[in-house]
């Protein structure tokens, strides 16, 4: 019990930090990705009936994390939709993880020191923090990665693969963890057969309702985004050989130390060789590591979209429990035998990196609040209420206008998706068959489109000054002056 209020005393630091530089650059407290106004759009619907739908009546696939737009949905039904819900929703998992992750290191052999180094260092990295402020779920997904360790470590077979299987409906990245955590054990059959039973009964709402949705087995995000690998070619895309199998793993490779990096410059530098050592005191903790390793080759091979460090690594911060723990344990002997300079060199470190992920945060909330958020309530006070949209970011736009909504990438209109394997010349035949009132764009992003004075009229226009994690430095509401293209 001491520990963890020495944790909750330890998260106070960088949660402080995030708020005042968001305070300061942004003048709001806000989401920093378009994407958590996604989520929460999403749950409302839920909340308020409508099922899982983006436009109500129609339901859809459209969030690659089912189960916090769930967990968002009933916080909505108890205390109403708001930025403050999704943010403690945030912080509450973030802090459970630390938690879980000090236990889980002292089950794997670190000692109560370097496991509660572990459970400060994982508060303490930019990548954790923007995340539990961020209205996303990747704190969710970390939370439930720890557990899966810790369960592993008390061998509990059952809540290990239970709770790995809830991971990837927080972050279906987690799925890559599940091969090593069943090598990470007794071979026996009735072993293995639960880590492939489990996961599929977990995982088979979320499948049958894409499948109803959208025709496919995984969320129509991962149709929308997919850049090649499996999920593409079973998409139709082709791509060469030496892209699919050289060229992306060996990027996805180096953007993941970067990312390492970046979230604390020890972790790149002092992962590998805390591996072996991690093998040496507990082989399953050992084979469960080599998750590290595959992470970005995983990515990379399966459905890459950008990188692994991409959006201050929402899809690889659940590992991050995982990597300290290895650190934790591997490097027991170094850390109790240099207390106090492992810790104020870490921490050293850490607020290093933490300072410069502080400004990223504030600017992405600064970037969203100032173009998406403001573009949706313009459309609120301005637009019909029966008026459709085409859009191209769907989050704030819909969230504050409750419009119904075209969605121009197909990450909730699986529709589009045929339209846009056709280039932009696709997607000008789809706005002239779905007819909608107002198209609402980056201009760069369909420059052939927005370019079409006979067919669209701008009629209002929002530009940024500094681009942090918008598509573009301008977007522009433009209506549509005829349907025939």
């Amino acid at each position: 019990m001491r520990d963890d209020l020495k944790l909750l005393v330890a998260a106070a630091l960088p949660l402080a930090l995030f708020a005042v530089v968001e305070r300061a650059v942004a003048g709001v407290s806000g989401f920093p990705l378009d994407d958590a106004w996604i989520h929460l759009h999403f749950a409302r619907n839920i909340a308020e009936g409508h099922g899982f739908a983006y436009n109500p009546g129609r339901p859809v696939a459209g969030s690659t994390a089912p189960l916090w737009t769930l967990l968002l949905s009933a916080g909505v039904r108890v205390a109403g939709p708001s930025v403050a819900l999704a943010k403690v929703l945030g912080v509450s998992a973030a802090l459970g993880a630390a938690m879980v992750t000090r236990r889980a290191a002292l089950a794997w052999g670190a000692s109560p020191f370097g496991a509660l180094l572990a459970g400060v260092a994982l508060l303490w990295t930019g990548p954790m923090t923007w995340g539990a402020l961020s209205g996303m779920e990747v704190t969710l997904a970390a939370l439930l990665v720890a557990g899966t360790l810790l369960a592993l470590a008390r061998d509990r077979t059952l809540w290990t693969v239970s709770l790995a299987s809830l991971a990837i409906l927080a972050r279906p990245e987690s799925a890559l963890l599940l091969p090593f955590l069943a090598l990470a054990g007794p071979r026996r059959a009735r072993r293995l057969a639960a880590f492939a039973v489990v996961p599929a009964l977990v995982v088979a709402p979320a499948v049958a309702f894409a499948y109803a949705t959208a025709g496919v087995p995984w969320p129509v995000t991962a149709s929308a985004k997919v850049e090649g690998g499996l999920v593409g070619w079973l998409g139709g895309q082709r791509e060469t050989l030496t892209q699919a199998l050289v060229t992306r793993p060996w990027a996805f490779v180096r953007d993941w130390l970067g990312w390492l990096w970046r979230s604390h410059p020890f972790l790149p530098l002092v992962l590998l060789p805390a591996l072996p050592l991690a093998w040496r005191r507990d082989r399953r903790l050992g084979i469960v590591g080599l998750a590290l390793l595959a992470h970005p080759l995983g990515m990379a091979l399966i459905a890459p979209f950008r990188g692994p460090g991409f959006q201050e690594g929402r899809y690889s911060i659940h590992l991050l429990p995982l990597a300290l723990i290895v650190l934790a344990v591997g490097l027991r002997e170094m850390i109790e035998r240099r207390r106090r300079a492992a810790l104020g060199l870490w921490l050293a470190l850490a607020l290093w990196a933490l300072v410069p992920a502080a400004h990223r945060y504030a600017w992405g909330v600064q970037n969203i609040d100032g173009m998406q958020v403001r573009l949706g309530r313009w459309v609120d006070a301005n637009l019909p209420r029966r008026a459709r949209l085409a859009v191209n970011d769907i989050g704030a736009i819909a969230y504050f206008s409750r419009r119904e909504i075209f969605d121009l990438v197909g990450l909730v209109t699986p529709e589009v998706l045929p339209f846009r394997r056709q280039g932009e010349e696709g997607i000008i035949r789809f706005v002239g068959e779905v007819c909608p009132d107002y198209v609402i764009v980056f201009p760069s992003w369909f420059p052939q489109l927005t370019a079409r004075a006979d067919l669209l009229e701008p009629v209002h226009r929002v530009a940024l000054e500094r681009v942090e994690v918008a598509g573009g430095s301008e977007m522009v509401v433009y209506r549509l002056r005829r349907c025939a293209v």
